[in-house]
């Protein structure tokens, strides 16, 4: 149902990512799972977060943590049953807490029974199912598409002698949409999971599920540059984002989530896509107001962006003012692919991004563990996990991916004490944990709580337009405005006093909340001072 604002759940909504993994422990075997998130409900429900989305939990052998999909429409044993996710999902909906799950449409698991049955010959009836080539007369690859994960994407199949096509890893081959039996098949399972009360999807690499149909090579980047990743030898422009992912992907999946009522599609989209590419993921405007593609293309730019005002004021209003009217804004700040906002940021930074992300217009995606001010951990190459860090050191995502601080015992709560959790802990685990923020008035815990808790109550801040306004250098300002409610938001990005003047035609007003939690108070327009790495939501009459 839509408030009064007219707004869906999803667009006043905050958004929670969890990584299964790095959540919470019941099982007692060091990997978090289905039964440790239904134990933190209660605290998802304190926070104020409005749904979980989390990494994929099917069936998978783990090549990838779960981003090889051998079964679709299960539960890994490592997470659960699906009477335990039955049981998370109808408890989170007891709370009024959605549940997004993470589908990864792009490729499967080579342990998949699809691909089984594809490899076992040319004529088997799942062969087109995935993407197949002849190797060079020299016996290469058919063309000079690279894996993200380094190396070509072309594997030789010695069955059939033939290569098979994967983005990633090998045991990661992709997906043939050009055939309508694939594209039939995932939305079955997309359908099979919105059915069972699913509240949407974040779905992985969307623009990767259609590649060039003549397998052309990719042309030369003329600005790679020695030591950057291999992939980016090349622009990617035959091996993805093709412009028929649109009509063949794209659409064929909304309008089965367009068969439920107020369900959400959340597209991973490549992150250094050009604006207005990424705002055709928003499809044709339709009668309800929205789009015919995803609800919501992932913004990532705010993970890459220069962390000062002049930089993250410039993208934000490049970007605001290029969603279409039926379209809908969003920002992640973090994720399980990047550096944590605490170790990007710094410290004192920390509730300066927590205000930006929870104020600017559009939904927000708050990481794990950012409540906290959680850091990246170093993770010795001998304990890296994560394949991409093992095939190409340097690169491992671990660091972001470390166990949830719960609270100060061994292993931070996260699981039994003398169990060997898949990750290490952080070191600070014994003073930066939940148990010992919930406990301090003046936590960066309790900041986003209030936070969380002041936009939900301001429909300026969930619902209402973007105003960027004139500021001196070091600080960003703007203006959210609803039906007459209007509130002033100031930041500062430096760690010295900024002094600001702004005529909004009221003399006075007063600040609701500030970074320093030091309570409210009435200020001066034309003269306000913002405290170093400060942050405040001012109440404009």
């Amino acid at each position: 149902m839509t408030n009064p604002s007219g707004t869906l759940w999803w667009q006043r909504g905050v958004v929670y990512q969890i990584y299964p993994r790095s959540f919470m422990d019941k099982s007692g075997d060091g990997i978090g799972d289905l039964r440790g998130m239904i134990d933190k409900l209660d605290y998802l429900a304190w926070l104020g977060i409005d749904a979980i989305w989390f990494s994929p939990v099917f069936p998978s052998p783990m090549a990838d943590f779960g981003y090889d999909v051998s079964d679709y429409t299960n539960i890994h044993p490592d997470f659960g049953t699906l009477a335990d996710f039955d049981e998370l999902l109808a408890k989170a909906h007891k709370h009024s807490i959605k549940i997004l799950l993470d589908l990864v449409p792009s490729h499967t698991s080579d342990r998949h029974p699809w691909f089984i049955e594809a490899r076992q010959s040319k004529d088997s009836p799942k062969r087109d199912w995935y993407l197949w080539h002849d190797p060079k007369p020299d016996g290469t690859p058919p063309n000079n598409w690279l894996s993200y994960f380094g190396g070509p994407s072309w594997t030789m199949d010695e069955g059939t002698h033939q290569y098979y096509m994967h983005n990633f890893l090998p045991e990661q081959p992709d997906l043939n949409y050009r055939n309508p039996e694939v594209l039939a098949a995932m939305q079955e399972s997309i359908r099979f999971w919105l059915a069972r009360g699913v509240d949407g999807f974040r779905i992985d690499v969307i623009h990767c599920t259609i590649k060039d149909d003549q397998f052309r090579d990719n042309p030369v980047n003329e600005n790679y540059e020695e030591g950057e990743l291999s992939y980016t030898m090349q622009r990617r422009v035959y091996s993805e984002s093709r412009p028929e992912v649109h009509e063949m992907v794209v659409k064929p999946f909304r309008q089965v989530f367009d068969e439920f009522e107020e369900r959400v599609s959340i597209g991973e989209i490549d992150y250094f896509l050009p604006l207005p590419k990424l705002m055709e993921y928003y499809g044709d405007p339709q009668p309800s107001g929205q789009g015919n593609e995803l609800h919501l293309p992932f913004n990532f730019k705010l993970l890459v962006t220069p962390w000062n005002a002049h930089d993250v004021k410039a993208h934000v209003d490049e970007y605001d003012a290029a969603i279409p009217p039926h379209g809908w804004p969003n920002y992640v700040m973090g994720n399980h692919d990047y550096m944590r906002v605490a170790t990007r940021v710094g410290q004192n930074q920390v509730r300066v991004a927590a205000m930006l992300l929870l104020t600017l217009r559009g939904t927000p995606t708050i990481y794990y563990g950012e409540e906290l001010g959680m850091t990246n951990v170093e993770i010795p190459q001998e304990l890296v996990q994560d394949p991409w860090g093992i095939n190409v050191p340097g690169m491992s995502r671990d660091p972001v991916r470390t166990p949830m601080q719960w609270d100060e015992r061994h292993n931070a709560g996260f699981t039994l004490p003398a169990v060997h959790p898949w990750l290490p802990l952080a070191p600070d685990y014994q003073t930066v944990n939940v148990a010992a923020q919930q406990a301090d008035p003046a936590s960066t815990l309790n900041f986003y709580k209030t936070l969380l808790a002041y936009r939900k109550a301001t429909p300026a801040l969930h619902s209402g337009s973007y105003v960027p306004l004139d500021a001196p250098p070091g600080l960003f300002a703007f203006i959210r405005e609803y039906e007459g409610q209007r509130r002033l938001v100031v930041l500062n990005f430096e760690s010295k006093a900024i002094s600001a003047a702004f005529n909004l035609g009221a003399a006075k007003g007063k600040i609701a909340l500030s970074t320093m939690m030091d309570g409210e108070r009435e200020v001066e327009l034309g003269s306000l001072e913002i405290r170093p790495d400060e942050g405040v939501i001012i109440e404009l009459s």
